[in-house]
């Protein structure tokens, strides 16, 4: 509203004060100047400034204030609800999916709820108000500028849905690129060993060539819109200079003044429309990326606790499958009418080939995922009847792959127990074999661990389950990522890390796993052989040809 007036204030002040001195003057021949008008059109003016000077400074701190509160509070919860999903969402998401909701997306939301929503109020307050202006002034002068505006709106959308299309293309093209820089850069070995440089510099170029062409055409037509934009301009103000002189020159109700102002209004017009087309085409492409933000948001969690659910209480450590179905795809079972019973403090290890069931067991206890069928009971209890918080606060997983969080080492060790003092760490390093890391417990690991080697990296995961102390250990090919050197180090670390809890292991190194107190062999989801390791191999079954085939693959040739 500010805005609008600026040009009227104008008007006046040529109508009212120097139109009447040049009059004189061209009467008399003396300038006679009425400093009083002066005076008062110049505190107006003063006063006028200072109010739009302020409602900039309010409307860009109050956009901005929206803006951070809207995308904290979004990335927050989206954060939280990442936190609370299970695995099976992530089984079906890609990580560069749920960056880009998290990112991208939620900035383009919340620039069209501040900015864009702040612009629209501001661009509709000024076009009414200046045309309201305008059609005091002269209603026909008024049409001009009114009938020149659908022309300019649905010329801006065009372009617009142009510019709109070849960014989103470039965004897409850079998408890939990224993913294509991560690939190449990860795997920066294999490119080197088989000679490929040249070739994924090729690849890169590329996808490079193919962004430049698409970001080259939206510069295009961004270039060409204020042109046309200011030729429309131009165009209806030469219409209104032309019959709004005449109109001026045949005393038709119409002033120096007004004429001035009229033609200010009727360039001002045209940034609050331009303004209008940017939200049109703005909030088109947030409607899109807000509804991919709520997808996530309203993506049911399948673990959710009830209210008022207990917790579980110190547990034994015993396991139950009774009858558990499961399955990732429907009508692919990977577990049908499985059962297993293990004791409180019973170490149970799990062997097979690859893609038989084990490390489904192994996250069907640690409730990564729920039966299907059946029920998963620990100390008697269906898990589900617990909070699962309760239980896991109570169970270690060492993973096969280690990952390891930016801080030191001893800030990853700590992640399992925050109360765990130095000393204890440096003691739990000792356990198991890591004393190389204990001088280097402040030392900052990098970004996902890559200051250290895979060894180290599985170390800290040991190290950090043995502080945790848990009564459920679960250790799913935890020894793979280490060598032969660094797995005899820890296999004491681990004999003492299993002793008296109850503990499932997965291990290809049957080596590892001899003094289990139950080795079982999984085939398609079935415990197809029990026993210790003597009893299996006495047995000559299939744990019998797996381990002399390891044993024959371990001699020297």
């Amino acid at each position: 509203l500010v805005d609008a007036f600026f040009p009227y204030i104008w008007s006046l002040y040529l109508d009212e004060a120097i139109t009447p001195a040049v009059e004189t003057f061209q009467k008399t021949g003396e300038l006679q100047t009425d400093y009083s008008k002066l005076y008062s059109f110049g505190y107006t003016y003063l006063a006028f400034l200072i109010a739009q000077v302020t409602g900039v400074f309010v409307f860009i701190w109050y956009a901005g204030k929206i803006r951070h509160t809207v995308i904290y509070d979004l990335r927050k919860e989206m954060f939280e609800k990442l936190q609370k999903l299970s695995f099976s969402y992530y089984d079906r998401s890609a990580i560069g999916w749920l960056i880009s909701r998290i990112t991208s997306d939620t900035d383009r939301v919340t620039e069209v709820i501040s900015w864009g929503t702040l612009d629209l109020v501001w661009g509709v307050f000024t076009i009414l108000s200046c045309f309201g202006i305008m059609a005091f002034y002269n209603w026909k002068l008024m049409l001009i500028v009114l009938f020149s505006m659908p022309v300019l709106a649905l010329l801006s959308v065009h372009m617009r849905r142009k510019i709109l299309a070849y960014s989103r293309e470039a965004r897409r093209i850079n998408s890939e690129m990224t993913a294509y820089f991560n690939e190449h850069v990860h795997g920066i070995e294999v490119n080197k060993v088989s000679a490929q440089e040249d070739n994924a510099a090729l690849g890169y170029s590329e996808k490079s060539q193919k962004m430049r062409r698409a970001s080259y055409r939206a510069a295009f037509f961004s270039a060409m819109l204020a042109p046309l934009v200011m030729i429309i301009g131009a165009s209806v103000a030469g219409l209104i200079i032309f019959f709004g002189g005449q109109s001026v020159l045949t005393d038709n109700g119409l002033t120096i003044g007004m004429l001035a102002a009229f033609i200010s209004y009727a360039t001002l017009v045209y940034g609050p429309i331009h303004e209008l087309t940017n939200f049109y085409a703005s909030a088109q492409g947030a409607v899109s990326a807000g509804e991919r933000v709520f997808s996530l948001l309203r993506e049911p969690v399948e673990m959710a606790d009830e209210p008022g659910m207990p917790d579980f209480d110190d547990i034994t450590g015993e396991v139950q499958f009774l009858n558990v179905d499961f399955h990732y795809v429907v009508d692919q079972k990977v577990l049908k009418n499985f059962n297993l019973h293990i004791r409180p403090g019973e170490s149970i290890a799990l062997v097979g080939p690859t893609g038989e069931g084990k490390s489904t067991i192994a996250s069907l206890i640690a409730r990564f995922y729920q039966p299907r069928g059946g029920a998963v009971l620990i100390d008697g209890v269906d898990y589900r009847r617990r909070t699962l918080h309760s239980l896991r606060r109570q169970m270690g997983i060492i993973l096969q792959t280690p990952h390891v969080f930016s801080g030191t080492i001893l800030d990853n060790i700590r992640y399992g127990d925050f109360d765990a003092t130095e000393a204890r760490v440096a003691e739990t390093l000792r356990i198991i074999g890591a004393d190389d890391l204990i001088p280097r417990l402040n030392e900052q690991v990098g970004e996902s661990g890559g200051n250290l080697s895979s060894g180290e990296k599985q170390l800290i995961s040991f190290a950090r389950v043995i502080v945790k102390n848990p009564k459920i250990l679960i250790m799913d090919e935890a020894t793979s990522s280490v060598d032969t050197l660094a797995e005899a180090k820890i296999q004491k670390g681990i004999e003492q890390l299993i002793s008296g809890r109850t503990s499932i292991i997965i291990a290809h190194r049957l080596s590892t796993i001899r003094n289990c107190d139950r080795i079982l062999v999984i085939r398609a989801g079935e415990i197809i052989e029990a026993g210790s390791h003597q009893e299996l191999v006495a047995q000559k079954g299939q744990y019998y040809r797996l381990y002399t085939h390891q044993s024959r693959e371990a001699l020297p040739s």
